[in-house]
């Protein structure tokens, strides 16, 4: 290779990551490979972005996750001594493996005049005597690189361990393929906002379904796709390269439909499922039905507390919302339930309460309601962190299988079953009027 293109080349590996990952391996990494020169630009950005401060990377299996990852550590040593780096994996192999490979690189000997290496392009080494599998150092560094793994717990490793070694202004890239909506970024996206860490989220599919076109066809063929989904069954085929969490494939509602501001309601409901057993969940639901048809859920009681407690609760909550029409189901005590929230609201609220006995089954009642519910049900835009066993519930309800528990859903559903009685009910009364003026009376 011609000197000067290769001084300009090396110059470039310097200075942006793909261009480094391109010189080192560009039997993979090809300018053509669009997601790539994506992810490495993220990378890049990441690094001095001064809005994120963990950024989750979600990509199928073979499409160089933890290779691009490797290289990244690279080459922040390389262009800061400086730098330290932590890095997790799910088992001590793993951990090991990494932390070689990026060592290894580091410390390549160059064995043939046209091959680059890491020397040609950066002058960090490993400091003699200072090169543990797990834990080393750069010459001019101090404890550069340490290498970790959980023993179980993975997200209480994550918080106390990780987290808790972070150094002020660090970053943390969390990089996996998804298997669960409880798992280390499921849980990292739903969790560390709320502890204030900036989360940005990147998130690649193998297969572009609108499109019809997979991510890379060099790497994963639609052919060789198609016969892994068939191998390994669709549900985890989903999870591992479409990044689609097994239960969030399996899970019964897709997604809820969401409100910003109050609006001007007609009226304003309220359904109240009582707990069965002690273990059960009372899920109390007061909603507002829109102008336009939606049921806009106010306030959710969700709570295993006794009934010395909830029968207060859901009293105040009437009173509170100024419900026009309660529902409460009967079922296992549930008529004393309602009898002892009438009295506590009486001169308070003018709550028309009535209780009544659910026969129906359950199941068969969420399951064949669950489309109305998508469709005219809408939570509060903030409903996560407003009501977050409620929201938990509801999220991860399954569609087959055992559910712990139903109540969160089984309430939800009694908004379908009373709003369907209302209409049903109107429709009696204009029939009614109807024949009342044919008859001429």
């Amino acid at each position: 290779m011609d000197k000067i293109a290769l001084g300009a080349k090396i110059e470039l590996a310097k200075r942006y990551f793909f261009d480094y990952c391109h010189l080192i391996m560009p039997s993979f990494y090809k300018s053509d490979r669009d997601y790539l020169v994506s992810v490495c630009g993220e990378f890049q950005s990441f690094l001095d972005d001064n809005e994120h401060d963990v950024l989750v990377l979600n990509m199928p299996p073979r499409h160089g996750k933890s290779l691009t990852l490797g290289r990244f550590v690279e080459w922040v040593l390389g262009n800061d001594h400086s730098k330290k780096i932590m890095t997790g994996s799910y088992n001590e192999t793993l951990s090991t493996v990494f932390s070689k490979n990026v060592r290894n690189t580091i410390q390549e000997i160059k064995a043939d005049k046209d091959m680059i290496v890491y020397a040609d392009i950066f002058d960090a080494k490993i400091k003699y005597g200072d090169g543990a599998m797990n834990l080393w150092s750069l010459e001019d560094g101090y404890n550069n690189y340490l290498a970790t793994s959980p023993i179980d717990k993975h997200w209480e490793w994550f918080v106390n361990t990780m987290l808790s070694r972070l150094e002020s202004n660090g970053k943390i890239i969390i990089n996996m393929t998804r298997w669960h909506s409880n798992d280390l970024a499921g849980r990292a996206l739903k969790e560390l906002p709320l502890s204030g860490y900036k989360v940005k989220h990147i998130n690649f599919q193998a297969y572009d379904e609108k499109n019809d076109r997979m991510l890379c066809e060099e790497v994963l063929s639609y052919e060789d796709y198609q016969r892994k989904v068939k191998t390994m069954g669709a549900d985890i085929a989903s999870a591992n390269y479409q990044q689609e969490p097994i239960d969030i494939k399996r899970r019964l509602y897709g997604e809820f439909k969401t409100y910003g501001n109050r609006s001007n309601y007609k009226k304003i409901w309220h359904y109240c499922d009582t707990a069965d057993t002690g273990k059960d969940y009372l899920c109390s639901i007061v909603w507002g039905e829109t102008l336009d048809g939606y049921q806009d859920v106010l306030d959710v009681i969700y709570t295993q507390q006794p009934m010395e407690y909830t029968e207060s609760a859901v009293a105040n909550q009437l009173i509170n919302f100024k419900v026009n029409t309660s529902r409460i189901e009967r079922n296992n005590g549930g008529r004393s339930f309602a009898r002892s929230v009438r009295e506590k609201v009486k001169g308070k609220c003018a709550a028309a309460i009535s209780d009544f006995f659910q026969s129906a089954n359950k199941e068969a009642r969420i399951y064949s309601n669950s489309h109305w519910v998508e469709q005219y049900v809408r939570m509060p835009s903030d409903w996560r962190t407003r009501f977050p066993d409620y929201y938990k519930a509801m999220t991860t309800y399954q569609r087959e299988g055992k559910n712990k528990h139903d109540d969160a859903p089984d309430a939800t559903t009694g908004i379908a079953e009373t709003m369907s009685m209302n209409t049903t009910e109107k429709i009696d009364v204009m029939k009614t009027i109807d024949t009342f003026k044919k008859l001429g009376l």
